[in-house]
């Protein structure tokens, strides 16, 4: 009886520990805000109030980038056709929000809150899979309708080429994109997710690609991660994808930490890159603070870099002048040698 007594209490003291412990992370799960992505997109790009969709984050990826085109890739999942991006702030622009593009700022990303495998809409033409970013507020009902293409959004591939690692070599030109979705078809699977209460757009099925590229498409699994980032590895996806709320409750309100006016936005080919602020942050995290030099201290610095030069010149100047002087010397006495002597005259002599 004592033994039942002793495993009941420590049954009550585990679920009463297991209880108190669920709690904090419950919380914290709960406070997820916009404010992940202002903190961690922040060294990748900038941030700027725009008046119709809010704060809006322009990447420093150069005057080629291209959202769900460059430096990324399709895998196919459990949820359809997801983006793997090789940018490390990928995690977030490629499955939360939406992109718009601007003809002089370029492209840039309004947040959201619903993380997807991607914000696309599909379409298919004779022998071509296409897909173009969902611009901000757009539903996938939007995406169906024949009014929502806009030519110089779409990206194109030969559908044999379409599932590859190294898809944006097989790029159609964007010239051909007013032929082939004037003659496509919009593509409507769809894939709902019951865990987030969410529907997402798949894109092609796996059945029909494997057909148009004569390979075995191996559907990858999702992996929940616990820090900023995405991989794959082991056949799967490990990403970071929390569930962000839009407001959270007595917690103070999001926002970047640092913001500039439209005005101040730079075209994308005059943004600084990404490199150059990961080498001040990788410089930042091992405590080094390195000092820009004052205008007064670069003149200077490149008065100390110039005073041996000039040190050097002058020798060398002096030197020469010696040389110089040098031959006049001996050109001066050999043309005294060479002058003629002259006897003395009888008067000379008489004196004498």
């Amino acid at each position: 009886m004592k033994t039942i007594r002793k495993i009941f209490a420590i049954l009550i003291v585990l679920f009463i520990y297991s209880c108190v412990n669920q709690r904090p992370v419950a919380a914290q799960q709960g406070q997820i805000s916009f404010q992940v992505f202002y903190d961690q997109l922040s060294p990748y790009g900038q941030w700027a109030d725009n008046p119709n969709y809010g704060y809006v984050w322009f990447p420093d990826a150069g005057r080629d980038f291209f959202p769900y085109s460059t430096n990324g890739y399709w895998v196919m999942t459990n949820y359809g056709w997801t983006w793997v991006s090789d940018y490390s702030w990928g995690w977030a622009p490629f499955h939360y929000g939406r992109w718009d593009y601007d003809n002089y700022y370029g492209w840039f990303w309004v947040p959201d809150n619903e993380w997807g495998p991607s914000w696309v809409t599909w379409r298919r033409a004779d022998g071509y899979y296409g897909w173009s970013p969902m611009r901000p507020g757009a539903s996938f009902n939007i995406s169906y309708g024949g009014r929502y293409f806009d030519m110089d959004r779409w990206i194109f591939v030969s559908e044999r080429d379409f599932g590859r690692h190294d898809i944006n070599r097989y790029y159609v030109n964007r010239g051909n994109n007013n032929m082939i979705i004037r003659n496509s078809t919009v593509i409507n699977n769809t894939y709902i997710d019951n865990s987030r209460h969410v529907t997402y757009i798949a894109g092609p099925p796996r059945a029909d690609v494997q057909r148009a590229t004569g390979r075995n498409i191996n559907s990858v699994n999702v992996r929940d991660d616990i820090r900023p980032g995405e991989r794959i590895d082991n056949n799967h996806l490990t990403v970071y994808r929390p569930q962000v709320q839009r407001i959270t409750n007595g917690s103070q309100k999001s926002v970047p930490s640092r913001t500039i006016n439209m005005k101040e936005v730079r075209p994308p080919a005059e943004r600084s890159t990404v490199q150059q602020r990961n080498n001040v942050e990788s410089q930042q995290n091992d405590r080094r603070v390195i000092q820009q030099p004052q205008p007064q201290q670069q003149r200077q610095d490149m008065q100390r870099q110039q005073q041996p030069k000039q040190q050097v010149q002058e020798q060398k100047k002096g030197q020469e002048n010696q040389q110089v002087q040098g031959r006049r010397g001996v050109e001066k006495q050999e043309q005294q040698n060479r002058l003629p002597k002259t006897t003395p005259s009888r008067e000379t002599r008489r004196r004498r």
